[in-house]
């Protein structure tokens, strides 16, 4: 069964299916222990014609991936079921609905469909090379280039003489940690000031700039005011974030130069076409009333 008949197949299936996943208890099939089914394994037969085991994959495919991650479970849900539609199969043909008018004007819409969908989905396919994702993702890595992050801790107090306190200490060796855990006022005092590591958008200005000019290792030798209070920084460390690899991106790479391969593709067929838009009133029915509008005056509303 390809693709494209799965996808057609997909909503006769969800009828049939959908309320029973939710409420039919969990029924394993009958495993043959001597070996695993294959895809040409008969697994019923309806009316003479055989039901095989890659029917009843590919109908759990189509479905979506709750169905084939408890395909167990529900596997002889699916063979009744398809037993079900290859007897309506079975009987629409019996009543001559394969000639039918309407059968061939949706068979035809379906397969103007399928033919413009192959047709878009390989010249897609044709775009996304490797080489244009790997062009792609040099010009991600040069229009994101990393950023410097620092990690640091921080003492919060109230006045600028309690900082100015806390750094006479720390210029007599007091534990920077120890002290944050003593005397800041901010949420991360419990954790000895530390922040973390953050890159310099994350904090606000006055903090940013003085924790990035200092050296990992080093601590302010003035109080830092923000909104927030006074400040003394810490700076243990300082590293650049590590790009998104190649592979973490490849999904939005290729999605992005699916668009962009789509667009060209439309604007290209449109440059060559001969499109002619039908106006408005051109397209609308004839009714034989003209505009009572044209020509007369409307009447004033009642203020009363």
């Amino acid at each position: 069964m390809t693709h494209s008949t799965n996808r057609r197949a997909a909503y006769s299936l969800a009828v049939f299916f959908a309320a029973a996943f939710l409420v039919v208890q969990p029924l394993r099939a009958q495993q043959d222990s001597a070996a695993a089914p294959t895809a040409d394994s008969v697994v019923a037969t309806v009316n003479g014609e055989d039901l095989t085991h890659g029917e009843v994959v590919a109908a759990a495919e189509s479905l979506g991936p709750q169905y084939m991650a408890n395909l167990d479970s529900v596997y002889q849900i699916l063979v009744e079921r398809l037993i079900d539609l290859r007897l309506v199969q079975q009987a629409a043909l019996k009543a001559g609905l394969e000639d039918d008018a309407e059968v061939a004007e949706r068979v035809e819409s379906l397969r103007q469909q399928v033919v413009r969908d192959v047709f878009l989905e390989r010249a897609l396919n044709e775009a996304v090379t490797e080489a244009a994702l790997q062009d792609r993702y040099a010009a991600f890595l040069e229009q994101n280039p990393p950023q410097t992050e620092a990690k640091a801790r921080h003492i919060l107090v109230e006045t600028e003489e309690d900082a100015k306190a806390i750094i006479v200490e720390l210029d007599g060796g007091a534990d920077f940690a120890a002290l944050a855990r003593e005397r800041s006022t901010g949420p991360s005092g419990a954790e000895g000031g530390d922040l973390g590591y953050f890159t310099a958008d994350v904090m606000v200005p006055e903090f940013s700039q003085a924790a990035f000019a200092l050296e990992p290792g080093s601590y302010t030798k003035t109080p830092i005011q923000t909104q927030f209070g006074w400040h003394v920084i810490l700076v243990e460390d300082k590293r650049d974030t590590p790009p998104p690899s190649f592979e973490e991106l490849r999904t939005q790479l290729s999605n992005e130069l699916r668009q962009e391969a789509a667009r060209k593709l439309v604007e290209d067929l449109r440059g060559t076409a001969d499109i002619v838009l039908t106006k408005k009133e051109e397209a609308a029915p004839e009714t034989g009333e003209s505009d009572s509008s044209e020509g007369s005056e409307t009447a004033p509303v009642s203020n009363n």
